[in-house]
């Protein structure tokens, strides 16, 4: 097998985006930030590792890397794949911070890598790709309407969106700079295809949801937040569905959203509304031996 390395997105889109949108719902992370990065080169702290592993004309796997966060995998339709990546990124950056995929490759990954370097592995989460075509509309009527954030609500979502973080991925690397990273969902700064949904009642907003990363047919929805004083109402839910809808009307075939598996309560309100279970995927983090 061969490993092919690229220094622009656009290369590695043109070897490797069939292959990503054969599984656009298992890849929709994958395409939404090439996407990202093909129109905002800046938005990388650092230079990507972007890499394919082929045999013959056939790819098997292909991977995307960006400082400071660990290795993400496509699915890998031959595992054996996974060892010629695994050592091109020990060389390549032994300081790797994880990986993250489709269960099966990001374990096998894991376990060579630790291998290879002494370090070990540890789960640190592991999630659920869901997609939808048709929303279900929520039983429970819930009180209040959704609209679109605009520039007086960046405060919000900047404060919310750090809450977001800190509780949904606390070991990863948070925001640097809060307000900057508001400024991608809502005014002149904002990302291509990007918008950020509240749900108001009672003249208060009372949950938030993003949608952004398009694919060529999707779009990832998230992060879905609501204040710890305002759950329990159905906020998220009702306003998840409109999202949902939202982006359908727009022309979406497919939205994506992607679940913590240890929260079994986000898992059932997005089936109830029409999302359906892809793939599981896991994070791995590795660390020093000894070290907790």
């Amino acid at each position: 097998m061969e490993l092919m390395r690229f220094d622009d997105v656009s290369d590695f889109l043109a070897v490797a985006e069939r292959f990503l949108v054969a599984r656009e719902a298992e890849h929709n992370f994958l395409l939404g930030l090439t996407g990202v990065l093909a129109a905002n080169p800046s938005s990388a702290s650092g230079p990507a590792y972007l890499a394919v592993v082929s045999e013959g004309a056939a790819i098997h796997l292909a991977a995307i890397r960006l400082a400071p966060y660990g290795v993400m995998l496509s699915e890998a339709l031959d595992p054996a794949a996974i060892g010629p990546l695994m050592a091109d990124l020990a060389q390549y950056d032994r300081g790797l911070r994880g990986v993250s995929g489709p269960a099966a490759p990001a374990r096998e990954f894991a376990r060579l890598w630790t291998e290879a370097t002494g370090q070990r592995a540890q789960l640190e989460i592991a999630e659920r790709i869901y997609h939808l075509s048709s929303v279900r509309q929520p039983d429970r009527a819930v009180p209040g309407a959704w609209r679109l954030a605009e520039e007086p609500d960046l405060g919000l979502l900047s404060d919310w969106l750090v809450a977001f973080y800190h509780e949904a991925a606390p070991r990863s690397p948070q925001p640097v700079d809060p307000d900057e990273f508001a400024g991608r969902w809502v005014g002149p700064n904002a990302r291509a295809g990007r918008a950020m949904y509240l749900w108001t009642a009672a003249d208060r907003v009372v949950s938030m949801v993003g949608a952004g990363s398009p694919t060529p047919n999707g779009i990832r929805i998230g992060p879905v937040y609501t204040p710890p004083d305002e759950r329990g109402r159905g906020y998220a839910s009702a306003l998840t569905a409109a999202a949902s809808q939202n982006q359908l009307d727009r022309g979406r075939s497919w939205c994506f959203l992607l679940t913590d598996l240890a929260n079994p309560t986000s898992n059932h309100i997005y089936q109830a509304i029409g999302y359906e279970p892809v793939s599981d995927v896991d994070q791995y983090l590795f660390v020093d031996r000894g070290s907790g």
